[in-house]
């Protein structure tokens, strides 16, 4: 009886308690649900210039606070595919409001997992219309099993890495960086 009612315990632990889902990791280095989007964003090694933006801009703060906030964050290989010089051009004090509408389209209010993209894409019938922190639309899409956001000026940004957790927020790691 007793090795009966520490079985029955043990299988209502089992289902009782879920199973904790690790986060990806990203540019080489582990992200902590615990920690916000920049202090998780410093180090990844695939990140550096969009954290040198995010430092340029003025929205280390920002993207520091609570929050929530859903975030398409380009590699350095995105950033890379841009026209050569174009972020030595951004990061100057003279293009800060330029650089910050940039990053900011990068930027969605709320928590939003790919299950909740996705789900949103489906009601939309294929389509999802996000608003940005910036203002601007962005437009969420399927590509087979992937995430495919379209930009304002029709380029197109996989998602790479989704559902990286913060504790303000939500990381989705793109390959190329998203024009307002």
């Amino acid at each position: 009886m007793k090795k009966l009612t520490f079985l029955a315990a043990l299988a209502i632990t089992a289902v009782a308690v879920p199973a904790v889902a690790k986060n990806p990791m990203v540019g080489g280095a582990a992200m902590y649900p615990t920690k916000n989007i920049v202090q998780n964003a410093v180090n990844s090694k695939d990140h550096t210039t969009l954290v040198a933006a995010v430092k340029a801009a003025g929205l280390v703060d920002t993207l520091s606070g609570p929050g929530p906030f859903t975030v398409f964050a380009p590699t350095n290989a995105a950033f890379a595919k841009l026209p050569a010089g174009t972020v030595d051009t951004l990061v100057k004090p003279e293009n800060k409001g330029t650089l910050t509408s940039i990053l900011t389209y990068h930027v969605v209010a709320g928590r939003m997992t790919s299950a909740d993209i996705a789900k949103a894409i489906k009601a939309g019938k294929g389509k999802a219309v996000l608003t940005t922190v910036q203002g601007e639309p962005l437009t969420a899409s399927m590509m087979g099993s992937k995430l495919m956001l379209t930009d304002a000026k029709g380029g197109k940004s996989m998602v790479k890495i989704a559902n990286v957790m913060q504790s303000n927020g939500v990381i989705h790691v793109v390959d190329t960086v998203l024009m307002p």
